[in-house]
């Protein structure tokens, strides 16, 4: 019985508790939940102030690896005054700030922000202030970036033309009285160029161009002195220094949205190398051309000029444009000759006449594309074309007299390679194919530029 009084006793205890109890924790609670709330909040503002800097932090230090990448290529030579990126951060790593904040540790960050600045630094090595897209635009128009260049170059080329002469009357309009001659003449170049470019500004270049020139020419000619079965081979050859080029090319705006680079070239030649005029035309075997050793033979020139003869003026204008992963570039320019006496302008061994020659004035054009391969290798494809007027010659007693046939017109399409083999030398390769009867049926030329 008491046992049942004691039990009856604690639950009625229990039953008048626990209402209290729960009325009381009912009036703690929303204290409590309002308190937790206010510190999830401001570790959270913490928490987003810590991220934001962290990932301004991240930004900086790409900024700042791809400044040092930038200058340690350009003092090895590698990026050719390549411009150092802006303090503001890319485009690309300005996008990426929540991947930022979602990185856990700082080793991370500092990894991936290194794989950034390197992948940064290898599309910066890929655009058109790269190495390999320089010495692209060295060839075909200019890059001023570069103190001092010393260029050697080699360049060799052929020529190969056929003629058909005839030398007589036709009589009843069918029947030709007189020779037929069939002629052929070949004729190979090799130049050795060496080249001087100084950067003076970084709008004005310098350049000198002082040319080595080594020429044989072979004359082939069918039915000669008469004979129709006969056919005669001469060959007449030349060397030595050739026409001295000085060249100015200044920077007259430089590339923006919609406006190309452009280059205004100012030049002039040097009549230093031989001149064809009075070079004399004779029989082989024979000073007279009476000797009758000679017979079946025909008239060639002693020797090979190596320049020609005048001073001339150059004036020309360049322009490059960057069309990612490209940049084109095209060029337009007119030649002046200046008339020039000589004492002798006869071919006739036995004659000298003193004379003038003025040469035509040329128009010259052309354009082309230049891709990079990767940092050390780049490919261009160009077309030039250049116009020549008619030459004019004039004796003591005689006026200015048109040189029939002296016009002409050669055009050229170019393929040209360039490699980087060090971080000052550079391997140029060019290989241009004739268009025209008056260019050379191939050239081939080799550089090799020196970067101080």
């Amino acid at each position: 019985m008491q046992r049942k009084l004691l039990a009856t006793a604690v639950a009625c205890s229990l039953s008048a508790g626990l209402p209290v109890y729960a009325a009381a924790q009912s009036a703690d609670q929303p204290a409590t939940s309002s308190q937790d709330q206010a510190d999830v909040q401001n570790v959270t503002r913490e928490l987003q102030t810590l991220k934001a800097s962290y990932a301004q932090e991240v930004r900086r230090l790409r900024e700042l690896d791809m400044q040092v990448q930038a200058l340690q290529a350009r003092l090895a030579g590698k990026a050719s005054g390549a411009p150092i990126p802006a303090q503001a951060a890319p485009a690309s790593l300005a996008a990426q700030p929540a991947e930022a904040n979602a990185e856990p540790s700082g080793s991370a960050a500092a990894e991936n922000g290194s794989a950034g600045s390197q992948a940064s630094a290898s599309q910066a090595q890929q655009s058109p202030s790269s190495r390999s897209m320089q010495d692209a635009l060295q060839q075909n128009a200019s890059v001023f970036t570069r103190k001092l260049t010393i260029e050697n170059g080699l360049t060799y080329s052929w020529y190969d033309r056929n003629q058909l002469t005839l030398n007589g009357f036709l009589a009843l309009n069918a029947i030709f009285l007189g020779n037929i001659a069939l002629q052929d003449v070949k004729s190979s170049t090799l130049t050795y160029d060496f080249t001087t470019r100084y950067g003076v500004s970084p709008r004005l270049t310098l350049s000198l161009d002082v040319p080595y020139l080594g020429r044989q020419t072979s004359y082939f000619q069918g039915g000669a002195g008469g004979s129709a079965s006969a056919t005669q081979e001469e060959t007449t050859s030349g060397h030595g220094i050739g026409d001295i080029n000085f060249s100015a090319n200044y920077k007259l705006f430089t590339e923006g949205t919609t406006r190309p680079d452009t280059v205004l070239t100012l030049g002039v030649v040097a009549p230093t190398g031989l001149a064809p005029y009075g070079i004399k035309w004779e029989t082989p075997g024979s000073s007279d051309g009476n000797d009758d050793s000679t017979d079946g033979k025909f008239s060639v020139p002693v020797r090979q000029p190596t320049g020609n003869g005048l001073w001339q003026v150059n004036l020309g204008v360049t322009a490059v444009k960057t069309i990612d992963p490209a940049i084109v570039f095209a060029n337009l320019g007119y030649i002046h000759s200046f008339s020039r006496s000589f004492s002798d302008i006869n071919t006739d061994p036995q004659v000298a006449t003193p004379g003038s020659v003025e040469l035509g004035d040329s128009y010259y054009f052309g354009a082309g594309v230049a891709f990079a391969f990767n940092e050390r290798a780049s490919l261009s494809l160009s077309f030039s074309d250049k116009i020549s007027e008619r030459a004019s010659i004039r004796t003591a007693t005689q006026p200015w007299t048109g040189v029939v046939g002296s016009e002409a017109n050669a055009a050229t399409f170019n393929m040209g390679v360039t490699y980087a083999l060090t971080p000052h030398t550079t391997l140029v390769t060019m290989l241009g194919f004739g268009m025209t009867p008056d260019a050379p049926n191939y050239t081939l030329n080799f550089k090799i530029p020196y970067m101080f």
